[in-house]
């Protein structure tokens, strides 16, 4: 029986998931780390403490597992986020600046103001924004005394958290970066799918710190020195994980869309091999390149906040101690009671990209309790979706269908039920909900022969439950015009 590890190295935790050829889960690691606030609206992580996550949660998950059993290694990451490190030494220039940081909000109007967008977009298939890698590295390039002439010199790496946990991997051996991940820097031209002059130029990022450029699937390297694990085991699969997730949900088909709740939401509609430019404030990305040469495009808008608002509710207010609690306390009213929670803490994303706007509750009263706020915060969750969905709608011409969804919130089952509600639309959800390590698995797995296509990756999907609309289509409206409201003013 062969095994394949995905690592999914996330924002507020690492991940690690053995499968066997049957996708069975034989193995579970999970490992959470540090996050670190300098000051308001921004966030970093210590890129050893990502490592030291990986390598914990690599112990847990191979604690009944034949080593020689391995096949390969898949790694699925939180993407935007931007680490800068010493080629010879390996030691950070920096902490990792976080996809959720918004330090860089001025320098991204300025390039607005001076007109730099409408290129950015066409050759990116982004808008410009905080989120993405590009002015992060320009942030550090520009922060930390000497890093700008190492980098020029080529001393530097520059990577999204793939690169650097391949380069770990492979005890420093390859410095690489899939398409996927390289499609969120702010620096890559979709379409030719590589590295642009142009935009390294406007950013003033040297492409010697950039790393080479390869499929998602396929062998990029072999481990060389990690804690736990034998020299020499494939690493086959890289992808960003909202990329990793549309793929581990078999999104194959164009149209085909999903839905990953983790610390923020990301809907991914497969487009096929044409990149869809978007009118409707949405992103437009490479979703995967096989080492077949099959090349598939997405749509894509994020929610920045989804589990991080229940986080919120548990560490900021207290109002429980576990966040399996809140769908209790929510379901013991019967609705929000008026109260209308945006969850803007980190800025809103697509389609209104305000990086400005913070989070609110409105409409509270005497009566309202910490169960309407739960509830309502559930709700904001769900109708930021709605804004993402229906904006890919126009996008795509397409109405959308059933939508898969994943991650730790979706199982949540009042979310889901108000999420088909307010959508109208039906919901399936897996029987393994982290479709993101499985989709790193897949990717892996397909890179070396475990798995022989998708087809036969479509027949191992399974459902284990489906949430359909009831309520009627006026009740959404009157609530959808009260979140309206409030994310005027958010």
């Amino acid at each position: 029986m062969r095994h394949v590890i995905a690592i999914d190295q996330g924002t507020t935790g690492s991940t690690v998931l053995v499968l066997d050829e049957h996708l069975q889960v034989r193995g579970r690691g999970y490992q959470e780390f540090r996050q670190i606030y300098p000051q308001p609206g921004w966030v970093e992580h210590d890129p050893e403490d990502i490592w030291s996550s990986v390598t914990l949660a690599l112990g847990l998950a191979l604690r009944d597992i034949d080593a020689k059993t391995i096949a390969a290694i898949g790694i699925t990451n939180q993407r935007e986020t931007s680490i800068l490190w010493d080629k010879k030494t390996g030691k950070a220039a920096h902490n990792a600046i976080v996809w959720q940081d918004r330090r860089t909000a001025e320098r991204c109007a300025e390039l607005k103001a001076q007109g730099k967008e409408a290129r950015v977009k066409e050759l990116t298939g982004l808008t410009l924004d905080p989120y993405f890698s590009g002015t992060k590295v320009q942030w550090m390039l520009h922060s930390v005394p000497g890093l700008a002439t190492a980098a020029r010199s080529g001393d530097i790496a520059f990577g999204t958290v793939d690169a650097y946990l391949l380069w770990r991997l492979t005890g420093g051996a390859v410095h690489s970066t899939d398409v996927t991940n390289a499609s969120r820097t702010l620096l890559f031209d979709i379409h030719k799918l590589a590295w642009s002059d142009e935009l390294c130029e406007l950013l003033g990022v040297p492409k010697a710190i950039l790393p080479k450029v390869v499929p998602s699937s396929g062998e990029t390297g072999v481990t060389k020195g990690v804690p736990g694990l034998p020299d020499g085991i494939a690493i086959a699969g890289l992808a960003g994980d909202q990329q990793a997730a549309l793929f581990g949900q078999a999104c194959f088909l164009p149209g085909d869309a999903k839905c990953t709740y983790g610390t923020g939401a990301f809907i991914l509609m497969n487009t096929g091999d044409k990149a869809v430019a978007s009118t409707a404030g949405l992103l437009t990305t490479v979703a995967w390149k096989l080492s077949t040469g099959e090349l598939r495009y997405a749509l894509e808008g994020s929610a920045f906040i989804a589990g991080a608002a229940v986080q919120w509710l548990r560490d900021g207010l207290g109002l429980f101690t576990s966040a399996s609690e809140v769908e209790a306390l929510a379901r013991s009213v019967p609705d929000s009671g008026g109260v209308i929670v945006v969850p803007a803490f980190a800025g809103l994303g697509a389609p209104h990209w305000r990086p400005e706007a913070r989070g609110s509750i409105t409409g509270l009263t005497r009566g309202s309790t910490r169960a309407h706020i739960a509830r309502a915060t559930l709700e904001g969750i769900a109708l930021q979706n709605v804004d993402i969905l229906r904006a890919m709608e126009r996008d795509s011409g397409r109405s959308l269908g059933t939508l898969k969804v994943d991650g730790g919130a979706s199982a949540n089952d009042l979310l889901m039920q108000f999420q088909s509600d307010v959508l109208g639309v039906e919901i399936a959800r897996p029987e393994l909900v982290e479709s993101t390590a499985l989709g790193a698995a897949f990717l892996a797995g397909l890179g070396t022969g475990v798995w022989t296509d998708q087809a036969q990756i479509s027949k191992t999907w399974r459902e284990a439950k489906r949430f359909t609309p009831t309520v009627n289509r006026g009740w959404v409206k009157e609530h959808r015009a009260l979140w309206d409201a409030a994310v005027a003013k958010a």
